[in-house]
């Protein structure tokens, strides 16, 4: 019977059952490039190249041949293979410029976050919140805020010794000037930048073993490798003589900051007795907060308290630490401090 003359329906059913066959044997059918140029590839191998020379192997020396590239004047400049980014800025017009701080190959690159300590969950989720709602100035429309005089006073008089010269300072207290207080808003919220470990070992200058007994606590403490600094001038009452270590400074940024601020204010200062708490003057007027601890106080920390045979007693040193912040007054400062839980008393300097 033909196809033709059987139903639609039945015709159709047997063209689909037959679409698996045809589509199955059609590969066979198919004719490949690789295939056909099989046997007219030669096949090569390493291992049937011809050998060098002796006489070229025993004169092939690289690092004559580095020596000879760089006297040449071909020599591809610095720019073109160079992996890591020049150690100094040297302007925004030099050829050598900084890679992004997202580039691995970067000086200043640091992987993470991985995940947000709990101090900074707190600050994104609470503290930053409530900072903005008690610090917020309300301006109603077509406010006109008031016209601010020139900070700096310009040189009145004829004397020729007035033209070109740096602008006076302001009348009043001192010669600094207060940081600038913007309104708050939510883009300027102060949050803490870095925190800075310092301790002054005036005894390295008679046993250099206090330089080492230091520098290993803070790293303890801190996680962070420590920066040994010498003096720069001779000091005969404090007993320092020029070009001698004399102190180790830690500088902790991101996770390392939050991770130490939350065993210094949760296990350390709790444990201290009669510590009345951060003076209200330790404030700089530009937003960072600054206090001390004594060696008792620095041997209260985990790290040594695990391992308090490794640091001999009489060479624990004491420590400076200094809360840096992006605040632009002592009470910006004060107020994002106490948040985290560090308790100020006596009068506030503001």
């Amino acid at each position: 019977m033909a196809l033709r003359e059987l139903p639609y329906r039945t015709a159709t059913a047997l063209c689909r059952d037959a679409r698996p066959t045809v589509s199955a044997i059609q590969p066979l059918f198919r004719r490949n490039a690789s295939t056909d140029a099989a046997p007219e590839v030669e096949s090569t191998s390493f291992l049937d190249a011809p050998a060098k020379p002796e006489e070229a192997v025993k004169d092939f020396d690289p690092i004559a041949r580095s020596r000879a590239r760089r006297r040449g004047k071909k020599q591809l400049p610095p720019s073109r293979y160079q992996y890591r980014e020049p150690k100094y800025y040297r302007g925004p017009l030099h050829p050598h410029q900084p890679l992004p701080v997202s580039d691995p190959a970067s000086r200043r690159f640091q992987p993470g976050p991985f995940g947000l300590p709990r101090l900074d969950q707190t600050y994104q989720s609470t503290i930053a919140q409530d900072i903005l709602a008690m610090t917020y100035q309300h301006y109603p429309p077509g406010y006109r805020a008031p016209k601010v005089e020139q900070r700096l006073r310009e040189w009145q008089g004829e004397s020729p010794y007035y033209k070109g010269r740096p602008l006076r300072g302001p009348r009043g207290k001192g010669e600094v000037l207060r940081l600038l207080q913007e309104p708050r808003t939510f883009r300027n919220i102060p949050k803490i930048t870095k925190v800075v470990v310092h301790s002054m070992v005036p005894e390295a200058m008679q046993d250099s073993a206090n330089m080492h007994v230091a520098g290993m606590i803070l790293q303890a403490i801190t996680n962070v490798r420590v920066e040994s600094h010498k003096a720069k001038h001779n000091v005969v009452g404090w007993g320092l003589r020029e070009g001698r270590y004399v102190s180790v400074t830690a500088t902790l940024e991101r996770e390392d900051a939050s991770h130490f601020l939350e065993k210094l204010i949760d296990v350390v200062l709790p444990r201290i007795k009669e510590w009345k708490g951060v003076p209200g003057s330790s404030g700089d007027g530009h937003g960072n907060i600054s206090f001390g601890l004594t060696p008792d106080q620095l041997a209260l920390f985990p790290e040594i308290e695990v391992n308090y045979d490794a640091y001999p007693p009489k060479m624990i040193p004491g420590c400076h630490i200094t809360i840096i912040t992006d605040a632009t007054s002592n009470k910006d400062a004060r107020l994002l401090t106490q948040a985290i839980g560090l308790p100020f008393y006596g009068k506030l300097n503001d």
